[in-house]
């Protein structure tokens, strides 16, 4: 099978940084492409246009075109000329897009086009009580009305798009993945006693919460170091560029002096920061079904995570980590206090979520689900 990928971040060093969409792409197209299928990406927002080869994947650079009022659309029917040339040549079959601002709305593709559900900004503005600009939820409603078929990576999301849009599309649930052979347990050589977050600096991931519960941390272990991993952003409610300056006189004087703030570290260093740390914290109230826990739970590192949504399809409670709600400040911290102080603990939460992964979030696992709902999708 020939499968497309159109996305707007892809982690390459020719297209640019990527978050959660971009990463789960990389290692989807990694597993389909041993599964012996063809498979091509093509990259919008980018600075030029391009193409080229690599490790047997097509890549397309797509510049947008700039107009007044007539970007959108224009760079929409330039990404479908694109779309519809590679498929009339016999290069692809089937094209898949994330719902992330509705790209797709206007595209009419001769092949067949799946929406991924990673969680479009109507979605994610409303986990995190924020307004939608209408134009996005327009296009994001039309973009899912029009696919032919829907993914979502979680129950949760499928559902809550389609609350939110008031459509009734079917869904299959087809989860992100992780490649275990890249992320698996290592032994740490590191004595320091951490407590490791990773992902963007952002409110709606919990970012402002954490201050609080780290003080209640190190009021009661002084040792323990809090590591944030992640590109800094800026704050839609306060108009601060700087979710990392918002974060600061939040943490108690003690407290901050054992904070250490990387910033955006290279992917392909992410593993030795998940190896030395002592347990992972990811405080959020906005995900669909977020690759930073399963690159976590594939290292075998205990975690204390957010409650919310889709949480519980991802850990059980108690057996693979345990799940607090971010605004419970004291039960989060005493849930971190409880690892850090009992590594047996840590070792068995280690070993179950390892397991979960590789029964049912390796990128082997979901390669072979994709390809199997892509088939449904193009029988005649």
């Amino acid at each position: 099978m020939k499968i497309a990928f159109l996305t707007p971040e892809y982690p390459h060093p020719k297209t640019g940084t990527a978050g959660g969409i971009g990463t789960s792409i990389f290692n989807l197209s990694k597993a389909l492409k041993r599964l012996e299928h063809e498979v091509s990406i093509l990259v919008y927002q980018q600075n030029s246009d391009d193409y080229f080869i690599e490790d047997g994947i097509h890549f397309y650079k797509i510049k947008n075109i700039k107009l007044k009022g007539l970007s959108l659309i224009l760079t929409q029917k330039k990404v479908e000329k694109l779309i519809n040339s590679l498929y009339d040549s016999g290069k692809i079959d089937i094209v898949e897009a994330p719902d992330w601002t509705g790209f797709t709305a206007f595209i009419k593709p001769k092949c067949p086009l799946v929406i991924r559900e990673n969680g479009s900004d109507t979605y994610f503005c409303h986990l995190d009580n924020r307004r939608v600009k209408f134009k996005n939820k327009f296009l994001e409603k039309r973009a899912l009305k029009n696919a032919d078929g829907i993914i979502s990576v979680s129950a949760f999301t499928g559902h809550l798009t389609n609350e939110l849009f008031g459509i009734h599309r079917n869904f299959t649930v087809i989860p992100n993945s992780i490649d275990t052979s890249l992320f698996e347990p290592k032994q740490s050589e590191s004595n320091t006693l951490s407590i490791l977050y990773f992902g963007t600096i952002i409110r709606k991931k919990g970012l402002l919460e954490l201050p609080k519960i780290f003080n209640l941390v190190h009021n009661s272990n002084k040792e323990v170091e809090l590591i944030l991993v992640g590109k800094d952003s800026g704050d839609i409610k306060t108009g601060s560029n700087s979710t990392w300056q918002l974060m600061q006189p939040l943490f108690n004087a003690a407290a901050l002096r054992k904070v250490t703030y990387l910033g955006a570290v290279d992917y392909s260093k992410i593993q030795n920061l998940i190896k030395d740390a002592t347990i992972c914290v990811f405080p959020t109230f906005a995900e669909a079904l977020p690759v930073s826990w399963l690159e976590a739970m594939a290292m075998g590192k205990a975690m204390v995570a957010s409650n919310v949504g889709w949480a519980n399809e991802m850990i059980d409670d108690g057996k693979e980590g345990f799940l607090v709600h971010p605004t419970h400040h004291e039960r989060y911290a005493k849930r971190i206090l409880e690892l850090l102080e009992h590594p047996d603990k840590r070792t068995a939460f280690g070993a179950a979520a390892r397991e979960k992964i590789k029964a049912k979030f390796s990128h082997d696992v979901v390669a072979k689900q994709s390809v199997e709902f892509y088939k449904s999708i193009l029988k005649p």
